[in-house]
């Protein structure tokens, strides 16, 4: 038998898809070569594969070596299938035992000596080989990410000659074990935050229903010091939610660490960040920050820095939880379901409205500064809070973190029973489960017509004002959840 298949698995977005790496012997001049849309590392494969049989102690066939990568239309990238590749190369040439191929799967790069080395998306490739029912193969340098995936069967080796002994029985490969995960946290503490009490409340809001949230305030009175502990109050991720950030992770090259692999992200990119270096891209499209926030929090400090267009692009992951790239070649979809926290200064000095009278812009200066933001941005911020300048004399420390932890996580839990956080409800959530008495409803209305809200704005605040409600432990919204929701959208007025 001069053909063999080996299974193995692509990388597009952060979804696997099975390849079959079909190698056949024939006759003619000896050559190798690969086709099904290989790009240049793929190619560059044979030569790999050649040095690390020679040099592990394989017989080289002096046979016409052709390659098939299928399906044909899938473009395939990356060293990953060298592994796949001289296992088909060497089922073809009968040195490896080509009816056990069938419940195995391989992925991994090989050096000129043999050696396997890691590889990026391992993880994702874990996922789908074990609820395809198969053994997935991988470098040593893989295990631990693998490894968290539960119930797969993944084995780990470090050379070539490892891998075929395994196959043809002679040998046993090491199973991928996870490591225990850290339960403590070590987030920064809500604690050290001093005063500030409206602030410290809009960010157990946002906690309580994944909203989004924008400070408003001078330099120097906490924005940024709030910000960072956020991730301490929010409820720890569950296991599906946690590998999909970490297939991410695993896709970007980012290492993952087993022990936290279920804190929440925390990402904060500079302002001199690019469109693409936010929501991914690049002629093989990788995640961008709101993808690695995926699940957690995107932190953008001094907001009207950004470049307009930058800041634009955010409009449409906020609302459907995701984004597509696509190029000419290929489509890859990302997860990009974030908490946006952003803080900025209420003008370009920074001081506007501040006791000390220290700014001097000018009316034209604030209004340019502010019509950075636009419109339909600021319309999807659900919280808009100011942080104003505070003495610290007499202050006391803040209620520490695990205290607005515990009530997060019971209005959490509240929400789950409906079915999802309540910053997702659609307009049917909203109509089952936010329902308005004839006084509410009232002042609602006067409100948006007050402040000339649009309609994403009306259901927004409707969603803020369930969680106020699920915070308080309410099943109805009242005047006073109402009320609160409302005194939250005050700066769409003054920046819209």
């Amino acid at each position: 038998m001069n053909l063999a298949t080996v299974l193995s698995r692509a990388q597009v977005g952060i979804e696997a898809p099975l390849v079959r790496v079909e190698v056949n012997l024939g006759p003619g001049l000896p050559g190798f070569g690969i086709v099904g849309l290989p790009e240049t590392a793929v190619r560059e494969s044979k030569d790999r594969v050649r040095a690390a049989m020679a040099n592990a102690g394989f017989d080289r066939p002096s046979w016409k070596i052709t390659v098939s990568l299928a399906p044909a239309d899938l473009p395939k990238e990356g060293a990953r299938f060298d592994l796949p590749i001289a296992m088909g190369v060497l089922a073809a040439s009968r040195q490896v035992q080509a009816d056990q191929l069938e419940q195995w799967e391989f992925v991994g790069e090989l050096s000129l000596g043999g050696e396997l080395r890691a590889v990026r998306g391992s993880l994702p490739a874990a996922i789908q080989a074990r609820d395809a029912g198969r053994k997935l193969v991988l470098p040593r340098a893989n295990g631990p990410e693998a490894a968290l995936v539960s119930r797969a069967e993944v084995y780990l080796a470090d050379h070539l000659t490892e891998v075929v002994a395994a196959v043809n029985g002679q040998g046993q490969l090491e199973r991928a074990q996870p490591m225990p995960v850290e339960q403590a946290l070590d987030a920064p503490d809500l604690s050290d935050v001093l005063g500030q009490q409206r602030a410290r409340r809009a960010l157990e809001i946002c906690a309580a229903g994944g909203h989004n949230l924008l400070f408003l305030g001078p330099p120097g009175t906490g924005k940024t010091l709030l910000a960072s502990r956020l991730p301490g109050i929010l409820p720890p991720m569950a296991e599906d939610e946690a590998l999909e950030a970490a297939a991410i992770a695993s896709v970007a090259g980012h290492g993952i660490d087993p022990t936290r692999w279920r804190r929440r992200p925390f990402r904060c990119p500079h302002h001199t960040a690019s469109g693409v270096a936010l929501v991914g891209g690049g002629s093989k499209p990788r995640p961008g920050e709101i993808s690695l926030a995926h699940a957690g929090v995107l932190f953008l400090d001094e907001l009207p820095e950004y470049s307009r267009h930058v800041l634009e692009v955010l409009r449409e992951p906020l609302e459907s939880g995701r984004i597509i790239i696509s190029r000419a070649a290929v489509q890859a979809e990302f997860p990009a379901s974030f908490q946006l926290v952003a803080a900025m200064n209420p003008c370009p000095c920074g001081y506007q409205g501040d006791p000390s009278g220290r700014c001097s812009c000018t009316p034209d200066q604030i209004r340019r500064y502010r019509d950075r933001i636009s419109g339909p941005l600021l319309d999807r911020i659900d919280l808009q809070v100011e942080v104003p300048r505070q003495s610290l004399n007499g202050q006391a420390p803040g209620e520490p973190s695990q205290a607005v932890r515990e009530r997060v996580m019971a209005a959490r839990e509240r929400q789950a029973a409906r079915g999802m956080v309540n910053a997702h409800l659609g307009v049917s959530g909203i109509r089952d489960h936010c329902p308005l008495g004839e006084r509410q409803s009232t002042l609602l209305e006067s409100a948006c017509e007050r402040l000339n809200l649009s309609a994403r704005a009306h259901h927004r605040i409707l969603r803020v004002a369930r969680t106020i409600a699920d915070l308080a432990g309410s099943e109805a919204i009242d005047l006073v959840h109402l009320t609160e929701a409302i005194g939250y959208r005050q700066l769409d007025r003054g920046m819209a």
